[in-house]
Order: structure tokens, then sequence, then C-alpha cells
């Protein structure tokens, strides 16, 4: 397989994966909070419950992704994600059934299919990225990390759509459309995805625990020797807990904070489509035109780039939580939207220009285990804040958390 056909595996992959998401998480919170009966604490523990098997699996599952294959670690990912969404849809079923007494209550089930889903997102992260690095080279990965943003984008405005036709049908219904859109993505990747520049770890199979000790260490060890990727590391941690709160509660935000204007026959589930679909149509634009406008493959750039952006995060989160105009606060959210699509691909293409090709996807993990260390410390006490005060209080301390990244970010860009 060439560099251009690796390249429109890797496309067309995350494509489905937006889609499904899209689809899926468009109106996941009316389903969560309407149909599942969750308050804002159970919101974010539902986010800590992934993010602690995240903790728990992420090294053990790029270790694997590095030691004997990218491609087998990313297929497995896509068939236990699929499973995992098909049974979290599944759930109005078996809440009216018997099964739905003592420690199996909508929650527990709940609990259950997002532990299953962490397990496959562990699979998936790392192992994407550096299946693609290895194939195409790292002089290659910015543009494609940028592009695939985009067509994500697209995606989730073809799923924003679907997603609200389906919840008006049933709420339960766009988790069932994605899961079986993970499950034909497994399909499609068995037969489309190759892998050949990856070199299997000697003894893999003869000494399975030896090989995978040796990869884990190798991968402890580089980011040990780079201040860089310390510090990385530790930025993770801030992002992962701001994101938590954020991306758990701004729907709760909304829906607690502002009577939604009158306009037509439009509900709730028709509204956080338009909020989303403009939203991410914008992003699309602003994305298009900044990486004209600016080289993304220079280091500089991306280090400006994430400095700024991240400070206007802070900036638009604050102004997010506290307004009293509805209108203001849509305003806010777009405009976050538009600094994560940018930023988000800038990250990923940065960090993996330090990597080494052999420990790739370990470090990777490891990097993926400081956001889920920093969502899983920081969602539970930010709910807890949301229940017991407010959800603005909670959306203004998800933004606090953030500076220290931008303290972090400010040495790097003037180092």
């Amino acid at each position: 397989m060439d560099k251009l056909e690796t390249k429109h595996v890797y496309y067309t992959m995350h494509f489905i994966i937006s889609l499904a998401s899209s689809i899926m998480f468009t109106t996941y919170a009316i389903y969560y909070i309407e149909e599942l009966g969750l308050n804002p604490l159970q919101l974010i523990l539902i986010g800590t419950a992934i993010e602690l098997t995240i903790i728990i699996f992420e090294s053990v599952t790029g270790v694997i992704a590095d030691t004997y294959s990218r491609r087998l670690s990313i297929i497995i990912a896509t068939f236990i994600l699929g499973a995992a969404f098909l049974f979290e849809g599944s759930i109005p079923y078996f809440s009216h059934s018997s099964l739905a007494v003592g420690v199996l209550s909508t929650f527990a089930l709940l609990l259950i299919a997002e532990f299953i889903r962490g397990i496959g997102e562990t699979f998936l992260s790392g192992a994407d990225q550096a299946w693609l690095t290895d194939e195409v080279g790292e002089e290659a990965v910015a543009k494609i990390f940028v592009r695939t943003n985009q067509l994500r984008l697209v995606a989730s405005l073809i799923g924003i759509i679907i997603s609200v036709a389906l919840a008006s049908i049933a709420l339960n219904l766009p988790y069932l459309a994605g899961g079986a859109l993970y499950i034909l993505l497994g399909i499609f990747l068995c037969i489309y995805m190759k892998e050949k520049s990856f070199e299997k770890v000697e003894a893999a199979y003869e000494k399975p625990w030896k090989a995978m000790s040796s990869t884990l260490l190798s991968g402890v060890t580089f980011i040990k020797n780079k201040p860089l990727l310390v510090m990385l590391l530790v930025v993770t941690v801030f992002i992962g807990a701001t994101s938590e709160g954020f991306d758990r509660l701004w729907e709760a935000h909304l829906l607690e904070a502002f009577t939604f204007p009158s306009i037509g026959s439009l509900d709730v589930v028709v509204w956080f489509g338009v909020i989303q679909f403009v939203g991410t149509l914008i992003s699309i634009g602003a994305m298009e035109w900044y990486q004209r406008r600016f080289d993304v493959n220079q280091p500089k750039v991306i280090r400006y780039s994430l400095f700024y952006f991240t400070i206007g995060q802070v900036f638009f989160l604050i102004i997010f939580a506290v307004t009293p105009s509805f209108y203001l606060a849509i305003g806010c959210f777009w405009v976050l939207g538009i600094i994560g699509s940018i930023t988000a691909p800038m990250y990923q293409a940065w960090l993996n220009q330090q990597l080494e090709n052999k420990s790739r996807a370990t470090v990777l993990s490891i990097m993926g285990q400081g956001n889920a260390v920093g969502q899983g410390l920081g969602g539970p006490f930010v709910g807890v804040i949301a229940t017991r005060y407010y959800i603005r209080t909670a959306l203004v301390l998800s933004a606090i958390l953030l500076l220290p990244a931008v303290v972090l970010y400010g040495k790097v860009m003037k180092s």
C-alpha cells in the first residue's frame, strides 16, 4: 500500500468515527438526562468511569500496539467500541425488564457500557496516529492531521442531522446507529488496512511479558529524557481536567440557565442539533482559513498557536459560564469549538514529531493516560460543585484548571 492509499484509509477511518460520534453525542445529554434520568454528578461520574478505565488499561494497550501490531490494536478497538455503544443504546430495553434490579439499575448498566467503551478507546488511542506516522513519515503527518480534522467536522455536520432525526423518533436510536457504524468500520479495516512499516518486537510471541515490559520501559525512558514531553504530559493533565467539566456539562448548563427561544416548532433536541451544526460549519471555515494563512508544519507556529488559543479558551469558557445572554453563550460555544478544531491537530502533529518509531504508540498512550488522570481527578470535583452549587460555578472552575497549561505553554514559547 502506497502513501496515498494509507492516507485515504486514515481519512475514511476518522470520517466514520466522527460520523458515528456525532450521531451519538449530539443528543446524548438529552438521552442521559431525560431518558435515563441522570443528575449532574452522575453525568460526571459516567465520564470518570471511562477515564479510570483508560488510566488502568491505556499503557497496556499502547504496549500491545508497539509490540505486536498497530493495525490489530485499531481493529480490536472498533469492534469493542461498536459493542459498547450498541449495549448503551439498548439500556432502555434492559431497564424496563427484570434486569433493572439491585446493582443492575439503569445507572449501573450505563457504567458497564462505559467501562467496555473505555477499553475500546485505549486500544485505539495512540495506535492510529502511530500507524499513520510510520506509514507516511513524520514530515507528512501535520497536514494529514489538519485535513483529517476538517473531514471529521464535515462528518460531524452529517451526523448532527442524522442524530436529530433519530432522536426525534427515540432518544436511544443514535447510539444503536453509532454502534453499527463502528462494527462496519471494523470490517472495512480488516479488508483495506495494511501495515508495511511496523517492525514487530523480537520475542513478541516467545516471551510476551518480557517483550511488552521492554517496550513500556523504552517509552517511559524516552519521555523522562525529553523535558518537552514531560511538560506536554503535565499539560494534558490540566487539559483533561478542563475538558471533562465542559464536555459533560455544557448541555446541562444551557438547559438549566436559559429558556430556549421559541422559533416555530423547534424543540430542545432540534435546538442542540442547530447549535452544533452551525458551530461545526464555522469551525470548518476557520480551520481552512488558518492552515492557508499559516504554515502548520512549523514548530514555532504550533507553539504560538497553542499558547494564545489556550488563553482564549480560558476567557471564552468563563464568558460562556457567566453570561445571562443565551445568544452570547452560544457564540462563546462556537468560538470554543473553533479553538479546539485548530489546536487539536497541531498538538497531535507536534507530539508525534518528538517521538521515536519503536515506542510511539506507548508514549502516545501514556499521554492519553495523563489526559485521563486529569479528567478522572478533575471531573468528580467539578461534578460535586455543579450538583451542590451551580453548573455555572463548575464551568468557571473548569476554566481556572486550564491556567497552568497556559503558563507551561508560555514557558515553551519563550524558550
